[in-house]
């Protein structure tokens, strides 16, 4: 009876002033509850600006995005976690339950917010990783990265979706026949759009190319550097500086060539000096290749050729075949420009020349022009 005489004032005035909820008994327990959330929501900022603090100075990509992904599906969880208790204090109260359907609500928001700090940390990690690896100057494959990337995102969405249909009261079992039907018409319907999804993942997984990487085409008039690589085509910026859009289909079914990964540019070159020079041709062929053998902008350790190759109509003809090291468009042309300036001076310092197109004529003297 005493607390019913201390609570009496208290509904008295609240239905003076049309604030009914504030003499409902579960008030309290709510506001402390919110009260609780909010504390918790601040303590775990706090905690995870210090961690973070101290996981920037460590080398792992991990242990910072860890913590930079957590922190808002962290603060989504405790609300959850808060209005769901909530709820359950003011239904004890009541004769009816007013929150029935709480439950798979609630199921449904902590799937979103797991599969919400997963779709982060797949973005922070590999954020990270592309940083650090361009901060410490070291060659990766961004390409790799992002296709990785995207499929770890897909899981994760399709994961939820199953878990949450599931957590709803569907079957899974029925929703997977169903998508099996649905598939195979959706295979007729779009077979050209799956065939370049599965070039684009033919692409990511056996990695031909790279994005940056100039790519060419014998079977197509494909050539240039690729740009992008998507689910659905290539993006190929051509040397004149238009931009090419394969799709990825057509890379199952050509050949490519990938110029950016030589190891080395080839010297291949036919000269003809003179058949009056037919004396000078071994000095000259050996001088060649003594000067090619020294050269610093020549690998020896690959195949070196230098030899008299024909009689041609009008000059006798000697093959280079040597290697670069560089494999750089510009310089490998300077070498080259190089090399074939040393050989004319080579054949020139031999008292040489190199033949150009010539023709001779010989007229026979018949009896008749002799007498």
């Amino acid at each position: 009876m005493a607390f019913s005489t201390d609570r009496l004032p208290m509904n008295e005035l609240a239905q003076q002033f049309g604030l009914t909820f504030l003499a409902e008994p579960w008030l309290p327990r709510v506001l402390g509850v919110t009260l609780a959330v909010v504390a918790a929501n601040i303590g775990a900022y706090i905690l995870l600006r210090r961690v973070e603090q101290i996981a920037t100075r460590t080398a792992s990509v991990w242990d910072d995005a860890l913590i930079r992904s957590a922190r808002l599906p962290l603060t989504l969880l405790l609300w959850v976690a808060g209005i769901a208790y909530a709820m359950q204090v003011i239904d004890r109260y009541n004769t009816e339950p007013m929150f029935g359907a709480a439950e798979p609500v609630r199921d449904t928001l902590v799937i979103l917010a797991l599969a919400w700090f997963l779709l982060r940390l797949i973005g922070n990690v590999s954020h990270n990783i592309l940083a650090r690896t361009e901060a410490a100057g070291e060659n990766l494959d961004r390409t790799t990265v992002d296709a990785l990337s995207k499929l770890g995102r897909f899981s994760v969405v399709l994961l939820a979706a199953l878990v949450i249909l599931q957590n709803l009261g569907f079957s899974i079992s029925g929703v997977l026949a169903f998508g099996g039907i649905g598939g195979i018409a959706v295979g007729f319907a779009a077979k050209d759009m799956l065939a370049n999804f599965f070039g684009g993942l033919t692409i990511y997984l056996d990695r031909p190319f790279v994005v940056g990487e100039w790519i060419r085409s014998p079977d197509k008039d494909i050539e240039g550097t690729v740009e992008y690589i998507g689910w659905r085509h290539t993006r190929v910026r051509a040397f004149n500086k238009n931009p090419i859009y394969v799709p990825n289909a057509l890379f199952t079914n050509i050949v490519v060539e990938n110029p950016s990964r030589m190891s080395h540019r080839r010297i291949k070159e036919t000269i003809g000096i003179r058949y009056a020079d037919l004396d000078r041709l071994p000095a000259i062929v050996a001088d060649v290749k003594r000067m090619l053998q020294t050269h610093p902008e020549i690998d020896t350790d690959t195949t070196l050729i230098v030899n008299f190759n024909q009689f041609g109509a009008s000059s006798l003809d000697f093959f280079i075949y040597a290697f670069t090291r560089t494999t750089e468009w510009t310089r490998y042309h300077e070498v080259k420009q190089d090399v074939l300036l040393k050989v004319a001076a080579i054949i020139r310092g031999h008292g040489a020349e190199i033949a150009f197109p010539t023709r001779t004529l010989h007229i026979e003297q018949t009896a008749a022009a002799n007498a």
